[in-house]
C-alpha cells in the first residue's frame, strides 16, 4: 500500500512538472510579447519592421545597437536598455523562429 502511494505521488509530481513546462512554451516568447504593439504578436507587425523569420543574429545586433545608443534614443532604445544580453538573445531567437506572413 505504501509503495502504491509513493508511486502515485511520484507520477502526480512528474505529470505536474511536465504540464508546467508545456505552459512555458518556447523560451523568449514571453519577453517578445512586449513587442506586439509595433511588431505584432509573432513579429508580423502592423506597419513597423517585420521581425518574423529575420536572422536571430541580425535582430540581436540591432537590439545591441539600440541599447548602446547608436540607433538614437527613441522607444526601441528604451526597450533595449531594459534587457540583458541573454534576454535579447532569447527575443531574437523567438522572432527568428516565427514564420513570416505576407501582408
Amino acid at each position: 500500500m505504501q509503495r502504491t502511494r509513493i508511486l502515485f505521488l511520484a507520477l502526480a509530481l512528474s505529470t505536474g512538472l511536465a504540464s508546467a513546462q508545456a505552459q512555458v512554451g518556447q523560451p523568449g516568447r514571453l519577453l517578445a510579447s512586449n513587442c506586439f504593439q509595433c511588431h505584432g504578436t509573432n513579429g508580423n507587425g502592423p506597419g513597423f519592421d517585420t521581425l518574423a523569420g529575420k536572422s536571430a543574429s541580425e535582430i540581436y545586433q540591432e537590439l545591441k545597437e539600440f541599447q548602446s545608443g547608436k540607433e538614437g534614443n527613441g522607444i526601441m532604445a528604451r526597450h533595449a536598455m531594459a534587457y540583458t544580453d541573454a534576454q535579447m538573445q532569447l527575443i531574437a531567437n523567438w522572432f527568428a523562429s516565427q514564420a513570416q506572413t505576407s501582408r
